[in-house]
């Protein structure tokens, strides 16, 4: 029971904050304190950064803005996620709260309720809104970035700054991110482009960690706790069995008595062990059906065993199912085929034997599946809808799981301490080794979270000891300028103030911390400098002219004063320019205004301003300055291609820049110049739908991707040899302008894109692209993108009409299918 100034306090808390209160009062759970943090600085007007772990709770303080939105008659909150399959599961979490009038959803390829005062979407949607002055940014107070960490994706962690910059000023922003080791500095940042941003950094799991080694069938901690409490001093039992000094570890009598210990006092039992003794110098390992029987029985399931490859998890899944294990009761199982075949009844049966349906759903209702890119997104968004429903029990999984999905599990199990990173085998490193084992321990149900490390030939615990206790994760910007977004920034803003908010990028922040803060000085200076500017308006003339002659002329004059040792030359041709600037003065029309001296005074703290912003301006050119010398190498190959021009000083669209503004992804360069010179008018269906698929398909490294076996006949060969040919000539200028070019076209995947797009089956398809349907699906669904961008954009209207028509050809079967 809380004391009396306890009660006290929630009490003067409730009347502080009372939407947080009656927020709260909603919630099945008590809120942590770094929640209430956060959702009490949103309810005083201010942003939030809100950095935790996995599984933390950060989404409280996004559903928490949301709130604060619909408290009033018209405001809107966007909620973004980096995903399509986060904001489907963002967007059914919402409809079941305000309704599914209330909430909208745009993902590219799904828009429902687009004008709600609630819209889910992924980052790229906001993005372009934020360039086409979008009406629906109309009223909007919120939003929420989530996983705002992924601006360190190199290949889309631009669209976060983007977003982040563009956002207009008195937006609420909502940034939550998993535990970083420089969350303040990217909140100084978030600070110093937005205002007024509170940094809630919370280090604390809401479920504790308990971090084990298996070493054969025992499962040994991975830190010292034999007198009850965990330290970061390893396990000296692991240590031993490192060095293989005295007898092995099984018939080390310490060892044993220390199980036997831990085997009466654990919640979690501890499997007996059998009679069979390993070989001093190896340890082997056990079977993955032998670990999942030990999970069982140590009650320590659902459980997701991370491995580095598609390969490993479907075989990993195989042998469960060759060993017979069956982790579910008949209920389960009929309630498992029953949300199965709800879920895929829009698949065709003819492409479900191809896609191995029967023995996806028998593994399924044994409890157990994969989950990896190469799935067809359906299959995956069942394995994790029964994975949270508690009937599927063991998923075997690639990394990409531990981003972001809401799946956890009691049990995290690494079978392996490093992976390939398509050149080398190399250790996982601490973040994310946080990331992964971030998965274990639900919050509400599990007590504790288990993350289990496999034995491997070699081990050092010393070194798993040391990622397990790092947080090592730093945020660092992949921000770089492109072509589209040189041209809407110069649209909107103009070329010297477009180079100026690139100053304020994460990525020249971290370059140069002092850059930001110079850059806004400027821009807060360049305000005050046109309210001066208005301030010494004259009738009679142009005052900034006059005010610059009566300057020029009060140093001169002063440095005559003082300078009386100069030669007799150097002064007499001062004189001359003396008696020059005060003719000059008394003829202006400037002169005779009754105005004059106020007019001065305004002049005198525009001019004195000015000095000050040139001198920051200088300051500026000479710190780092990457981001904004290449922007200015980018306008400079624009220039050179004639998409933006120079009028009067300024730089404009051409109406091929005007083009570019609404060309988004890798080679918007590249696409806008085969769509100015014509090279793609006159093909069919298909053969654009291919084309589209060169563009954005990028083959794995085992693959060259641009062989021509396989390639469509007719005018689509005649096309891509022109594309490649604009493509080098491209890539060369690019590089004449020290900037990094791109890589070539990839043809790959252009036959098998070519033939569903003319209505050929699945199988013949996968077979012709040796490729798994997830695979399949995701290129089909870039390729759909920019088939939807060239409908749009496209002057020439037949190559529109194409477009849409191969739009349609493409988006078809499983690449159709949603589970919206």
């Amino acid at each position: 029971m809380s004391s009396p100034s306890e009660r006290y306090a929630a009490a003067r808390d409730a009347a502080d904050h009372p939407e947080t209160a009656a927020f709260t009062a909603r919630q099945r759970f008590s809120l942590d304190p770094f929640q209430v943090a956060g959702c009490h600085a949103l309810e005083r007007g201010r942003s939030v950064l809100v950095a935790a772990p996995t599984g933390a709770g950060k989404t409280i303080v996004g559903e928490f803005a949301i709130h604060l939105a619909m408290q009033t008659p018209a405001d809107k909150a966007f909620y973004t996620t980096p995903m399509k399959a986060l904001s489907n599961q963002k967007f059914r979490e919402l409809v079941d709260v305000y309704g599914a009038d209330q909430v909208g959803l745009l993902t590219g390829d799904t828009n429902i309720n687009g004008n709600a005062r609630i819209v889910v979407m992924t980052t790229e949607v906001l993005r372009n809104m934020i360039y086409a002055d979008s009406p629906a940014l109309r009223d909007l107070r919120y939003v929420v970035m989530d996983e705002v960490h992924y601006l360190a994706d190199r290949f889309r962690g631009a669209v976060w700054e983007e977003v982040i910059i563009h956002l207009p000023r008195h937006v609420r922003l909502v940034s939550l991110s998993a535990t970083v080791s420089n969350a303040e500095e990217f909140g100084d940042w978030l600070d110093t482009v937005r205002g007024d941003t509170e940094v809630i950094v919370s280090e604390i799991r809401p479920v504790p960690l308990e971090q084990h080694v298996l070493v054969r069938d025992d499962l040994l901690p991975l830190f010292d706790d034999r007198a009850g409490l965990a330290t970061s001093k390893v396990n000296q039992e692991l240590m031993r069995i490192r060095s293989f000094t005295g007898s092995t570890y099984e018939s080390n009598r310490r060892a044993q008595s220390y199980r036997s210990a831990r085997h009466a006092g654990r919640q979690a039992p501890r499997p007996q062990r059998g009679g069979h003794r390993p070989n001093a110098r190896r340890i082997e390992r056990m079977d993955r059906p032998d670990v999942v029987r030990l999970l069982e029985r140590s009650n320590l399931l659902p459980a997701i065993f991370f491995i580095f490859s598609r390969v490993g998890c479907d075989a990993a899944v195989q042998q469960v199912r060759r060993s017979g294990l069956r982790l579910t009761s008949t209920e389960e199982r009929r309630e498992i085929r029953a949300i199965v075949e709800e879920r895929t009844r829009s698949l065709q049966d003819e492409d479900l034997g191809v896609l191995g349906y029967w023995e996806w759903l028998e593994n399924l209702e044994r409890g157990v599946a994969a989950h990896h890119a190469g799935l067809l997104p359906a299959f995956k968004e069942v394995v994790e809808e029964l994975f949270q429903r508690k009937l599927v029990k063991v998923v075997f999984a690639t990394e990409t799981l531990a981003l972001g999905i809401n799946m956890p599990a009691r049990t995290v199990v690494l079978e392996k301490m490093e992976k390939f990173n398509g050149e080398a085998r190399v250790a996982i490193t601490s973040g994310e080794y946080t990331q992964l084992t971030g998965r274990a321990g639900r919050r509400g149900i599990d007590v504790e979270g288990h993350a289990v490390v496999q034995w491997t030939e070699g081990m050092d615990p010393q070194a798993v000891a040391a990622l397990a206790s790092r947080r090592t994760y730093p945020l660092n910007s992949s921000f770089r300028p492109t072509y589209n977004m040189a041209v809407n920034l110069i649209d909107l803003f103009g070329k010297t103030r477009a180079r100026q908010i690139l100053e304020s990028s994460f990525a020249q922040f971290q370059a140069d911390r002092a850059v930001v803060g110079l850059a806004r000085q400027v821009r807060d200076a360049e305000e005050s400098l046109a309210g001066y500017q208005k301030s010494m308006q004259c009738d009679h003339g142009d005052f900034a002219e006059y005010g610059a002659i009566r300057r020029e002329l009060s140093d001169l004059e002063k440095k005559n004063r003082q300078d009386g040792q100069a030669p007799r030359a150097a002064r007499d041709k001062r004189m001359r320019r003396i008696q020059s600037l005060r003719t000059q003065l008394q003829r202006h029309g400037c002169h005779r205004c009754p105005d004059r001296e106020a007019h001065a005074r305004w002049a005198e703290r525009y001019w004195k301003l000015k000095r000050q912003t040139d001198r920051i301006r200088r300051q500026i050119e000479t710190r780092t300055g990457t981001v904004a010398r290449v922007f200015d190498r980018v306008v400079e190959v624009l220039e050179h291609l004639d998409y933006v021009t120079e009028q009067d000083g300024e730089t404009a669209l051409t109406d091929a820049g005007r083009t570019m503004r609404r060309i988004y992804g890798e080679r918007d360069l590249l696409v806008a110049e085969s769509l100015r010179q014509g090279l793609w008018n006159g093909l069919d269906a298909p053969s654009l739908a291919a084309m589209a698929c060169c563009l954005v398909y990028e083959p794995r490294r085992d693959e060259s991707g641009t062989g021509e076996r396989g390639l469509p006949r007719g005018a689509f060969r005649t096309a891509y040899e022109r594309t490649t040919t604009l493509w080098a000539e491209l890539d060369d200028l690019e590089k004449d302008h020290r900037l990094p070019g791109s890589e070539p076209l990839a043809a790959g995947l252009a036959g098998p894109m070519h033939e569903w797009a003319r209505g050929g089956l699945l199988d013949r398809v996968l077979i012709d692209a040796d490729m798994a349907a997830g695979d399949f699906v995701r290129w089909a669904k870039q390729t759909i993108d920019l088939l939807d961008q060239l409908s749009i954009v496209a002057e020439d209207a037949a190559l529109a009409r194409t477009a849409r028509t191969a739009l349609d050809g493409v988006r078809r079967g499983i690449v159709a299918y949603s589970s919206m």
